[in-house]
């Protein structure tokens, strides 16, 4: 069985000493679902939400929280990469998919980041639209795929 990486001999968390690894290519893919009625999410892709372009906010909202991964987050490292955020609504399942891509070259991963950028971006929506309905609910947000490092590659099995 895997040990857990941030906690010491004594049982204590720990920050992961990153400095003899070495510099790979790491990328990390998330995903969030927001649902929603379908008044609401006609609201957001007809662009008649009194609050604005609801996507944008959204998408600039995960951009911005994934640089601040590791203020939130109390054991992630600082890193600079690449950050994507994708919005998609399906009409047919009244939801919104959120998708963040994260990439670095460096010596740690950044799943949390892809992590971090698709929940926010689903807070965001939550926050923008909750005055029209309160009971939306945000849902599976996880890691879809995540390439690099010591560990490998990893990817959900459809």
């Amino acid at each position: 069985m895997n040990q857990f990486t941030h906690i010491n001999a004594s049982g204590e968390a720990n920050m992961v000493d990153v400095s003899a690894k070495a510099e790979t290519v790491r990328e990390a893919r998330a995903e969030a679902f927001v649902h929603m009625a379908a008044e609401t999410l006609e609201l957001i892709v007809s662009g008649q939400h009194h609050k604005g372009d609801v996507f944008a906010t959204a998408r600039i909202a995960g951009i911005q929280a994934a640089k601040k991964t590791w203020d939130l987050i109390p054991l992630c490292h600082p890193c600079y990469f690449e950050v994507e955020v994708q919005l998609e609504a399906i009409p047919a399942e009244n939801k919104v998919r959120i998708e963040s891509c994260c990439k670095l070259a460096g010596k740690t991963g950044v799943e949390m980041e892809a992590l971090t950028a698709a929940s926010v971006a689903a807070l965001t929506i939550y926050d923008m639209c909750k005055a029209v309905q309160k009971d939306m609910v945000i849902s599976q947000v996880r890691l879809l795929e995540k390439t690099g490092g010591k560990s490998g590659h990893f990817k959900v099995e459809a």
